[in-house]
């Protein structure tokens, strides 16, 4: 059986629409699982239904994470957020980690993982931490900095290495590190690229984008694998 595993949608306010990438289903079909893109719904019925049913979590990019969430005041440079996916994705975290279902969370995936569970973010790098550049321009399959991966963590057995170079497309990042997460990988400047909850099945989040990179470089593919392998091997 192939592990089914729900995306949490894409949303464009403009157009009103969800949508998603491709390369996040597309690297999971190539893992052999069964990705799902579901409805952006704040209902907790059908919310835990769908956390039940589904074998994994994949917390993609997208807007800005409200700073309510994490106690501040939105800043001018902050984007426009989407309160309805910050609700539905609290309901669903908080499903998975309690079931102990797998997690893979990329970019803002990442940053929403650390603030609701009792980190905070940094709401613009340019202004509140300037160092490496971390807004890229296409295309995205290549690396533009290197992070640094701590041997402790589960990424470094999946990378492979400590030196490993990463694309980066985000303006935002983890400021302080939520006390239930480690850090798993730091940028050249300093920010936490990585986190992961200890005692859990996998619970792992980046903040680059191996839905972009899967294809030309191994390591995303294999980070696609192991999630994909603890949502069949609960």
């Amino acid at each position: 059986m192939r592990p089914v595993i729900g995306i949490v949608p894409l949303y464009d306010e403009e157009k009103q629409s969800y949508w998603m990438l491709p390369g996040y289903m597309q690297a999971l079909e190539a893992c052999l699982s069964i990705p799902v893109m579901l409805p952006l719904t704040q209902d907790k019925t059908e919310l835990l239904y769908f956390i039940r049913e589904c074998d994994g979590l994949l917390l993609p990019g997208g807007q800005d994470v409200d700073p309510a969430l994490y106690g501040e005041a939105r800043s001018d440079k902050c984007g426009v957020p989407c309160p309805a996916r910050d609700t539905m994705e609290g309901i669903l975290l908080d499903a998975a980690i309690r079931l102990d279902k797998p997690v893979l969370a990329i970019c803002r995936g990442l940053q929403f993982l650390n603030a609701h569970t009792g980190g905070t973010l940094y709401q613009d790098l340019a202004s509140e931490h300037p160092g490496v550049a971390h807004e890229m321009k296409p295309p995205y399959d290549r690396p533009v900095h290197r992070v640094t991966i701590e041997r402790e963590s589960p990424l470094y057995e999946i990378v492979g290495e400590q030196d490993y170079a990463v694309n980066s497309y985000h303006h935002q990042a983890v400021k302080d590190l939520s006390p239930i997460l480690c850090a798993a990988a730091t940028s050249e400047d300093g920010l936490v690229e990585a986190a992961w909850m200890p005692g859990k099945h996998f619970i792992l989040g980046v903040q680059w984008h191996p839905e972009f990179a899967y294809k030309t470089d191994p390591a995303s593919m294999r980070l696609f694998e192991a999630f994909v392998k603890a949502a069949k091997y609960p």
